[in-house]
């Protein structure tokens, strides 16, 4: 009897599976106040006045102005009182003598 060779199968290559394209879906952006956020102010750099400087605007920060303004008024009127008074009661002491 002649023997066979037996011959092995050898295992099919595996084709590559064709993906489909995936659609990339757009996302809707909105924007909000925040996002209009100014950039964060670093030293030694020069950035663009987001209002102009001559606008007038009251705000609490003018209020305080105001109130630091006038008690320094008030302070420099009330040591100059103080400073006649003395300069009056010194030239009656010198007149006195």
């Amino acid at each position: 009897m002649v023997a066979k060779k037996t011959v092995a199968k050898k295992p099919a290559a595996k084709k590559p599976v064709a993906r489909k394209a995936v659609a990339k879906s757009t996302k809707v952006v909105r924007k909000s106040a925040a996002s209009k956020k100014a950039a964060p102010m670093k030293s030694f750099r020069v950035y663009k006045d987001s209002t102009p400087f001559t606008t007038f605007k009251l705000t609490r920060q003018t209020f305080y102005w105001v109130v630091l303004l006038a008690f320094i008024v008030v302070t420099q009127l009330w040591i100059l009182k103080i400073q006649m008074d003395i300069s009056t009661l010194a030239a009656e002491l010198l007149i006195s003598q």
